[in-house]
């Protein structure tokens, strides 16, 4: 697995740089950029100071075409999420989308998110395909979001989002011997700003089942939220994204690397001016 050019793998302290010439994200240590293809102009990414890109699945009808990838692994290594349920790249089924994958694009092989899903491809069995996928696609990493022993049986790089409990979790996964690759996804907001911050994650963590189980009966989730609300959302917003200023996301980032992850891939919840200047 490839990290940015700033990173030494040895060392979380060497994983960062002063240098105003590289860009936000490698500037604070974090290792890859996510793009959802409905909420940016990919093409814009190819400017991104980043080594690895990840660009999201939000649909059949966003999938990103042969050439913007192509034009995308011309800068950064990439990987493209593709759920193994959904029909064109099912690798037990119709795979006929997978053609457009040129070579030398990884995979992010995950069970789907429902609503990018058919009621009958989010019926089909998850784990032959992963197994499927994960024999025809050795270096692909696998989303553990709700099959996670499943996705650990893989032996693949396990990717999964960002909690409260994960520095936690990998440091047990690390003592029990685990040695495979860890990546970590996370909404990140380069701000301390409280009202910034709810616009960019307010509703992303809302969905989250600890914080829905703890949030009022009624509420706003952006700049608008109050009381209970915005105190259980700002809250929420330090444990399933990483926010702040550079220092206190670089220290957060820091903290991630050291309990083992390997790479920890930010997604601009600001969308992608806050990366390009």
């Amino acid at each position: 697995m490839t990290t940015p050019d700033t990173t030494q793998p040895d060392s979380t302290a060497q994983r960062t740089t002063e240098n105003s010439a590289v860009g936000p994200f490698p500037r604070v240590g974090i290792d890859a950029v996510a793009l959802k293809p409905t909420e940016v102009d990919l093409a814009r990414a190819t400017e991104l100071a980043a080594s690895t890109l990840v660009v999201d699945y939000e649909g059949r009808e966003a999938f990103p075409g042969t050439e913007t990838l192509r034009a995308l692994a011309d800068t950064a290594e990439v990987r493209v999420t593709t759920p193994v349920r959904a029909d064109g790249l099912d690798p037990l089924g119709d795979d006929s989308l997978s053609a457009s994958i040129p070579d030398g694009v990884g995979r992010v092989l995950v069970a789907g998110n429902g609503a990018y899903l058919t009621e009958a491809e989010g019926q089909r069995a998850v784990a032959p395909r992963l197994g499927e996928a994960t024999d025809r696609f050795s270096d692909a990493w696998v989303g553990t979001e709700g099959v996670e022993r499943i996705a650990l049986a893989t032996g693949a790089t396990q990717f999964e989002l960002l909690s409260r409990s994960t520095e936690r979790d990998v440091r047990a996964l690390r003592a029990a011997g685990f040695d495979g690759d860890l990546a970590v996804y996370a909404p990140t907001v380069l701000s301390d700003d409280e009202d910034a911050i709810l616009d960019a994650v307010g509703a992303y963590v809302s969905r989250r089942a600890p914080v829905r189980r703890a949030l009022p009966d009624e509420y706003e989730t952006d700049a608008a939220a109050t009381g209970r609300a915005r105190e259980v959302l700002l809250a929420a917003s330090t444990d399933f994204a990483i926010v702040g200023d550079e220092e206190t996301v670089r220290g957060r980032v820091e903290g991630l690397h050291g309990a083992g992850v390997d790479t920890v891939v930010g997604y601009p919840a600001r969308g992608l001016d806050e990366l390009l200047g």
